[in-house]
């Protein structure tokens, strides 16, 4: 009898191994399915007018321009997710400017604003967190560090700048954050319709957060860029900022120092070395108010064309006045002494920025600038921003800029 009852045992055993198995792949199976269908979408809209008034142009510009994005984030799976952004900027009744680097050229009559028309997909990766102080990120990122100085996303534009890139974040180091990006291309704001939209590169981006006593932290970073289609962006710049805060009356005064020196790398056209310096004290009060005071220098060279500081993966516009007259930084370098006013009240959040501008190395004054702006969140979705810049030559090597905006933002 029991010579019988071996092999049914075993076919009932096989049986419910094969079912286990099934069902096992069923729930993997689900278990994805959800993690793609359970995500987030997310609609974002952001409508601006921007006006350029010119010195060296007959025509001002007049760029009326809307941003669609739709983006998408799954959920995860055996520690696995992935997120995707479409973006797709339209012109919207004026299109009276020239969007730049070959993207209009039946309208080269009037100034850059360089929001070209068109379809781009911003964002595309996948994300493997192994726990919460371990991330691996493979894709098309955006790639954010520190203040953006170095290397950023040029977020103002309407066609954002991300990476092609394989990115590693570690929180496990006592009191230090890590990141580590590999970067194959840049995605930049001018699109894939123009030669200047992407740039290959071999680019390696290391940068840390150390945690230091009473709230201070301090960023070293190495920041190695080898680019294949510009040349005069391949540089290694070392550096570290320090940042912190100390206690002022009913306030505290948020306090920067920065230093970093840079060399022509890889394929670079001239061999250079130049030094980046950074210092800013901002002393902010519990009325609302704050002033705030800095100078920041980019080493150059008057006698030697392209050795100057240059930071080719900045967000630009953020820096140096945003009339952006320095989006590239003249041979003699330029160093700029600011003041900065700001006030928050009743959801409105005010801004003045004076810029003294002059070339780091001889005597040449670059120019005068003002920056002024006013924006405030009109609910949960919405926001609205009125914003001015006014600068004023002193150089023949620059000419008087003014550019006022009008942005609505919406998200859903």
């Amino acid at each position: 009898m029991k010579v019988k009852t071996v092999p049914v045992m075993c076919v009932l055993a096989l049986t419910g191994a094969l079912a286990a198995a099934a069902a096992g792949a069923q729930e993997e199976e689900k278990g994805l399915a959800d993690a793609l269908t359970s995500g987030k979408a997310q609609l974002n809209l952001r409508y601006r007018f921007e006006h350029v008034d010119q010195e060296n142009f007959a025509d001002d510009a007049n760029a009326s321009t809307l941003r669609f994005r739709l983006n998408y984030a799954t959920g995860n799976w055996r520690h696995w997710s992935g997120f995707a952004e479409f973006d797709y900027i339209g012109e919207v009744f004026i299109d009276d400017f020239n969007s730049g680097a070959g993207t209009s050229p039946e309208r080269v009559q009037y100034p850059v604003v360089a929001d070209p028309e068109g379809a781009d997909l911003n964002q595309l990766y996948f994300d493997y967190a192994a726990s919460e102080a371990i991330r691996l990120r493979l894709g098309r990122q955006r790639i954010l560090l520190d203040n953006h100085r170095f290397v950023g996303n040029v977020g103002w534009r309407q066609n954002e700048q991300t990476y092609d890139a394989v990115n590693l974040n570690l929180k496990n180091l006592p009191n230090t954050e890590l990141s580590y990006s590999y970067v194959s291309q840049v995605n930049r704001i001018f699109g894939e319709r123009s030669p200047s939209g992407k740039d290959d590169q071999n680019t390696h981006l290391l940068n840390a957060k150390i945690s230091l006593p009473d709230g201070w932290s301090l960023f070293p970073y190495v920041y190695y860029i080898d680019s294949d289609d510009t040349p005069a962006f391949s540089t290694a710049t070392f550096g570290a900022r320090l940042a912190g805060k100390i206690p002022a009356g009913e306030g505290s005064i948020a306090l920067v120092a920065e230093y970093a020196t840079q060399s022509d790398a890889a394929n670079g056209p001239v061999d250079f070395r130049a030094n980046y310096a950074h210092f800013d004290a901002a002393w902010a009060m519990k009325n609302g108010l704050s002033f705030g005071i800095g100078y920041e220098s980019l080493g150059g060279d008057e006698n030697v064309a392209g050795a100057s500081f240059r930071t080719p993966l900045a967000t630009l516009h953020a820096f140096q006045g945003w009339a952006d007259q320095f989006l590239s930084t003249p041979d003699a370098g330029v160093e700029d002494l600011y003041g900065t006013i700001m006030y928050s009240y009743a959801k409105w959040n005010m801004q003045l920025t004076y810029h003294d501008l002059s070339a780091q190395a001889g005597s040449a004054d670059w120019g005068k600038e003002f920056d002024l702006s006013f924006g405030r969140k009109l609910s949960d979705r919405y926001g609205v921003l009125l914003k001015g810049a006014f600068f004023d030559a002193d150089s023949t090597s620059f000419v008087d800029v003014n550019k006022y905006w009008i942005m609505l933002t919406a998200d859903f």
